[in-house]
């Protein structure tokens, strides 16, 4: 079985909304829980991220997404805290087998505690 299709069910699997944009903004992918979470706004493959922010957001993303182009090393940015949901919110840099940038996407990390019994499933 080819690694990509693994790769593909974990992002399928992961609970957090994930984006996934390529270097003009386009949204190229949206896992289950992005079209779940994003579903009043309709499809949104094949849009504009863009389209989605504020003009000071754009600004941000697009000098993040400059920064990840100047160097292979540059890969993660802290963007803010969402207090809510308690979660921190990244932007990473999406690679090709080179270290040439093809796209991003925005990660979410909860820091809530786990509702979920261990080893649930019964």
């Amino acid at each position: 079985m080819e690694l990509s299709q693994y790769f593909k069910s974990i992002i399928e699997q992961e609970r957090a909304a994930v984006v996934i944009c390529n270097l003009q903004h386009e949204i190229i992918y949206m896992n289950p829980a992005a079209v779940t979470r994003y579903k009043k706004h309709g499809s949104l493959i094949g849009k504009s991220l863009l389209d989605c922010h504020s003009e000071a957001s754009n600004g941000k993303i697009k000098q993040v997404v400059d920064w990840f182009a100047e160097d292979v090393s540059h890969n993660m940015v802290y963007t803010f805290r969402n207090e809510k949901e308690k979660k921190d919110v990244y932007m990473v840099a999406l690679r090709d087998e080179d270290g040439g940038l093809i796209g991003y996407y925005e990660k979410h990390e909860y820091r809530a505690d786990e509702t979920m019994k261990p080893y649930d499933f019964f």
